[in-house]
């Protein structure tokens, strides 16, 4: 089979070699839409049914009827501090210099207690709700009335590879399906040409951990979350390296159908191979519907400016919530924002504000505040945040005292698990909400604590699952994202 400037290793200039053929067709995930052509001659039909009746590979459906047909996660890697941003503790203020008076030591991360120390920005009520929001997030402040403020948030770790697992997995240890896999998995793709599950990393760099945060883990591979990268390539791998002519892609597909087709009927359906089947007919469609919905040109100045696009300071937050939304209109199930690459480095990329609160979350939140707020202006305003549920999250909160060898007021602040805020916005919420307290100086939770169990399965709630029953069977146990746990925050559904 030729190919325009293939190398000859000791064969016919132009022709594709065995090998290439295969690194071909392996690294370039859109070379074949082998399910369809096996589909439309049979051959699939029949392992379908098999699989289904031996397996649950496929999706369950919604339990009931959704509040949410979609939603969107804007992640905040590295722990935002609450006390600094949505809970308002004027007791911190008074407090501002003193020694946390407390029978026990606390339990801290790097052992290290200083003195209180106040907010670094002035809070205010916002809108008509009298939602508290600080200064830092000047332009979600203009849309706190859309907001359900969970303030009362709780975490198992206050190391942040683990947190972040439980916050994405429910579980500590990576290889368990993230909640966009486990929606994936309940509710099935809505369109036929985009994945059901996307990834919209800090151009910065990935978290830590990783891809093990959007893992499919035990659950079939078509639910692993799909990373689009800006630029010209937002998917790796899903064109091939060197342009082939059209005759040739069929030729390859062809051939590839023969052997997958074969291996197929001699496996008597074997799920697994079905899977990467499906996934390489995604792949193919991805081809034209990934460049529409990363392509933002044809978006109106308003837009541009709404999201502040043009703006270096928000334009790499900007393009990930403009280009959420979309995906979202377009079919994706849930797309899941990071906000925050690596913890690790100098000056820091993440929301890790040890060394200095003020300089590390005033330049976080300038990338994400408009970007974040004009997502939920424009979901509001094109009438999607009725039907879409969005997600601002981080792994755990920071400490009201200073963190500080010595006795004195530092500039930073250490991990706290023992409370934070995250919030919900649209389908099935009370919006302009606050839900559960800290005690009056924002060390730990006092009123309603909301462990990722209960945040999981509300969301799972509103998107019509029952988190108990969204199970996948796996070395003997009925799996589920919620594990052994999980209660729905009824409190703060409409």
């Amino acid at each position: 089979m030729t190919h325009p400037g293939a190398r000859s290793n000791g064969e016919t200039e132009g022709l594709i070699d065995r090998r290439g053929l295969f690194s071909w067709g392996l690294r370039g995930l859109g070379a074949t839409a082998l399910l369809d052509l096996l589909w439309r001659d049979g051959s699939v039909r029949a392992a379908e049914s098999r699989a289904i009746a031996r397996t649950s590979d496929r999706p369950t459906g919604p339990h009931f009827l959704p509040k949410a047909k979609r939603a969107v996660q804007i992640s905040l890697v590295g722990g935002m501090s609450h006390i600094d941003s949505f809970d308002y503790k004027p007791a911190l203020v008074r407090s501002h210099g003193q020694t946390l008076q407390t029978d026990q030591k606390p339990d801290l991360f790097f052992g290290q207690m200083g003195r209180l120390r106040q907010p670094d920005w002035a809070f205010r009520q916002r809108g008509s709700s009298g939602v508290w929001v600080s200064d830092l997030f000047p332009h979600l402040a203009g849309v706190a009335d859309e907001l359900t403020v969970i303030r009362s948030m709780t975490c198992e770790s206050a190391n942040h590879t683990p947190a972040l697992f439980v916050l994405n997995s429910g579980f500590q240890f990576n290889g368990f399906p993230a909640l966009g896999s486990w929606l994936s998995y309940g509710l099935g793709n809505e369109v036929d040409d985009l994945p059901a599950f996307v990834v919209l990393a800090d151009p910065r760099g990935a978290p830590n951990g990783a891809a093990s945060n959007w893992t499919n883990g035990f659950l079939p591979s078509v639910h692993q979350g799909v990373v689009l990268r800006a630029g010209t390539e937002p998917v790796r791998d899903l064109f091939p390296g060197r342009p082939i002519s059209s005759s040739e892609e069929e030729a390859t597909r062809a051939f590839l159908k023969q052997l997958n087709s074969e291996h197929l009927e001699s496996s008597g359906g074997e799920s697994s191979l079905e899977a990467r089947l499906r996934t390489y007919e995604l792949a193919a469609k991805m081809q034209l519907a990934v460049p529409r919905a990363s392509r933002l040109d044809d978006e109106p100045r308003s837009i541009r400016d709404l999201y502040g696009l043009d703006r270096p300071e928000t334009a790499g937050c900007a393009r990930q919530c403009l280009t959420a939304r979309r995906l979202l209109e377009r079919g994706v199930r849930f797309v899941q924002i990071y906000s925050g690459g690596p913890i690790a480095g100098s000056p820091r990329t993440s929301w890790d504000a040890h060394e200095d609160v003020r300089e590390n979350h005033g330049t976080e939140a300038l990338r994400i505040d408009q970007p974040v707020a004009a997502l939920l202006r424009d979901l509001r305003q094109r009438g999607m945040l009725d039907d879409t549920l969005v997600l601002f999250t981080t792994e755990f909160g920071r400490t009201p005292f200073t963190q500080s060898a010595a006795d004195t007021v530092g500039a930073g602040r250490d991990h706290n698990k023992y409370a934070f805020t995250c919030w919900l916005a649209g389908a099935g919420l009370k919006s302009g909400f606050v839900h559960g307290a800290t005690d009056e100086l924002g060390w730990k939770v006092v009123q309603d604590p909301v462990p990722w169990y209960d945040f999981h399965a509300t969301v799972l709630h509103l998107l019509g699952l029952d988190h108990e029953r969204l199970t996948y069977y796996h070395n003997g146990i009925a799996r589920r994202l919620t594990n052994v746990h999980g209660e729905v925050i009824d409190a703060i559904l409409a």
